[in-house]
């Protein structure tokens, strides 16, 4: 199948991608709770995880801030490389600064810890990973993901290590990083050969690679298997350990995996269902365990959720959805444990594809793929209302934004 041609869901596991077949064409309560695991041993209060002061606001910074923009360059009407901008912390507006050129198809975006690198997929069918010197906008060079369809990526806190997820071959690749933030050859990359694909799949794709809380294990969402891996990461040698698997229901598509700030508590988009999931997580096995799905709050209509995100202090997460286009807003409660439905905001926009709150948790933006913008909103920290801050900004085929 040529790569301008669209399989159907039920073809995803071949031709060039059920991703771009997603995204080319034109208040109920809900409350799920979980029990979580046995609190690990403390060394010293150092080591336990802390939220964030909600009576200590983050300060917000003065002057435009950062902001770079995912597109596809490979499809009509697409970008030319990763989008330039900039935004108002206090206003939300969006100005366009340029594009990188160069990076083909840099259809999701990461920033280095120390935040003087940005790294991007390829996502080709010869996959790979590009990093860029955000000083100068100078690119470094690109490496090879070994497989297809990179679609997703992530910066261990270490800085060390790149994290990378192969959705067509269904695979997980790690990268060094060196000290001016280039990437090494691959150390590792694993693909997912058990358990049998879901409903509709045709085989494993993994759509999501991350880091845990603890550091110490990294975890890959794989939509065609329904299921989560845990592997822990060999901090000397990029190298991965399974340890453990969580199963989703079958024909969830599990996609996306948010941690709550607390460490014992994550929030898994199901793709293909339509649900949410609250999840228990230990972080001194890296088991994940999943609960009861419950509503995304968008009825009966077609919709593919795609991405959480949750504020710093934990009180609220949100959730984007592609095709009731709408960013779902859940209460946090009992420490993480449980997610109440608060209601849905219409993005003004078509298929929000990505979702990311700046640094200082005052804006959440949405990257709308199929209407090329991107939608900005201003967060109230005490209620977690969203309010949109003027009209969407324009950028084609937005399928990420990354604020700093």
């Amino acid at each position: 199948m040529s790569r301008g041609a669209e399989p159907t869901r039920a073809s995803s596991g071949g031709g060039w991608s059920r991703r771009r077949f997603l995204g080319a064409a034109t208040a109920a309560t809900a409350v799920t709770t979980i029990p979580a695991p046995a609190p690990p041993e403390q060394t010293s209060d150092e080591a336990r995880p802390v939220p964030a002061d909600a009576s200590s606001p983050p300060r917000r910074p003065a002057g435009p801030r950062p902001l770079y923009l995912g597109t596809y360059t490979s499809v009509e009407g697409g970008g030319r490389g990763i989008g330039l901008a900039t935004y108002d912390p206090g206003s939300g507006a969006v100005t366009g600064t340029g594009t990188l050129t160069g990076v083909p198809d840099p259809s999701y975006l990461a920033v280095h810890p120390d935040g003087h690198t940005l790294y991007a997929v390829d996502e080709r069918q010869d996959g790979s990973v590009t990093a860029v010197r955000l000083d100068g906008h100078r690119i470094l060079g690109s490496r090879s993901t070994g497989g297809a369809g990179p679609c997703h990526l992530s910066v261990h806190p270490s800085g060390r290590w790149l994290l990378s997820a192969n959705y067509l071959s269904g695979s997980v690749a790690v990268h060094p990083i060196g000290p001016t933030g280039a990437l090494g050859e691959r150390t590792d990359l694993v693909t997912h050969t058990s358990p049998p694909p879901g409903p509709g799949q045709q085989g494993p794709h993994a759509h999501q690679f991350r880091t845990g809380p603890d550091g110490d294990h990294v975890l890959a969402v794989d939509l065609g298997t329904d299921t989560v891996y845990t592997y822990r990461l060999d901090p000397s040698r990029g190298t991965l350990a399974e340890v453990s698997r969580a199963r989703t229901r079958a024909g969830a598509g599990p996609r996306h995996l948010t941690f709550h700030p607390g460490g014992r508590f994550a929030y898994l988009a199901n793709e293909v269902d339509n649900t949410a999931v609250v999840c228990a997580y230990d972080p001194a096995t890296g088991r994940l365990t999943p609960g009861e799905p419950q509503s995304t709050g968008t009825g009966a209509g077609t919709n593919y959720p795609a991405q959480f995100a949750v504020t710093a202090d934990g009180a609220y997460a949100y959730l984007a959805n592609r095709g009731h286009n709408s960013v779902t807003r859940y209460a946090v409660e009992a420490g993480g444990a449980r997610l109440r439905l608060l209601d849905t905001v219409p993005v003004s926009g078509d298929f929000p594809r990505h979702l990311a709150l700046s640094p200082d948790g005052g804006l959440l933006f949405t990257a709308n793929q199929r209407s090329g913008t991107v939608s900005v909103f201003h967060v109230d920290r005490a209620s977690g209302e969203l309010r949109l801050a003027g009209e969407p900004f324009a950028s084609p085929v937005a399928v990420c934004a990354l604020p700093l």
